[in-house]
């Protein structure tokens, strides 16, 4: 026990960092998502092949890769970004393909006579989307994002290899210079924890989301 709160200290700052890459890319990457997922709609050949390349790429490449990718590859055609920076980029944009993919499904699951309806009701394409599409894309798309979201809290553990000090960073670290894995089972049970929360949230905000069944 009080090695465990020896080590705790760090392993809890190093837990700050992993939520500081967590919540930025959350509030950051759904509505790009969301975003791309409606521009995907638009007919116009281009910018769909573009954003199916796009899609394509991000998720057809491991994220490590990616991370990999911003910050030793790019400085080579003269574009640096620091660590963390780095590693909420490729976060964000790897993610937000993921959710343009799952709001897409969600948009085109919506009847088509809704949009007619819309029409009749003389709505404007932005009201059409704020009123009637929306609301019910959220409500199809909200397990799908939060199996997303959880995948998140795991995969922010590759921001190690650029060296963020980041929980599994901190872990590994103090597990090095003590000769234990007692530190990686303390970040695992902390990872445990933040799944658990993320867990509870999702089923709170889906029975809220339920009234529309």
């Amino acid at each position: 026990m009080s090695y465990i709160l020896q080590v705790l200290p760090s392993l809890l700052n190093g837990a700050v960092v992993t939520l500081q890459v967590f919540f930025i890319v959350i509030v950051l990457s759904i509505p790009l998502g969301a975003i791309l997922a409606f521009l995907m709609q638009v007919k116009f050949k281009p910018l769909q092949w573009l954003l199916t390349l796009y899609v394509w790429v991000m998720r057809g490449t491991p994220l490590l890769l990616q991370l990999i990718f911003f910050y030793y590859v790019l400085p080579s055609v003269g574009i640096t970004f620091d660590r963390m920076p780095a590693a909420i980029l490729a976060f964000v944009m790897n993610y937000a393909a993921y959710f343009a993919e799952i709001f897409r499904g969600g948009i085109e699951s919506i009847p088509k006579g809704q949009y007619e309806a819309a029409k009749v009701l003389k709505f404007t394409q932005l009201q059409t989307i704020r009123f009637i599409i929306l609301p019910q894309v959220i409500k199809i798309v909200l397990p799908s994002v939060f199996n997303e979201v959880i995948n998140l809290v795991k995969d922010s553990s590759l921001v190690y290899v650029l060296g963020v000090g980041d929980l599994l960073l901190a872990s590994k670290t103090a597990a090095n210079r003590d000769a234990t894995l007692a530190p990686m089972f303390i970040a695992g049970a902390i990872y445990l924890i933040l799944i658990g929360v993320v867990t509870i949230l999702s089923k709170r905000v889906e029975k809220k989301f339920s009234f529309y069944k």
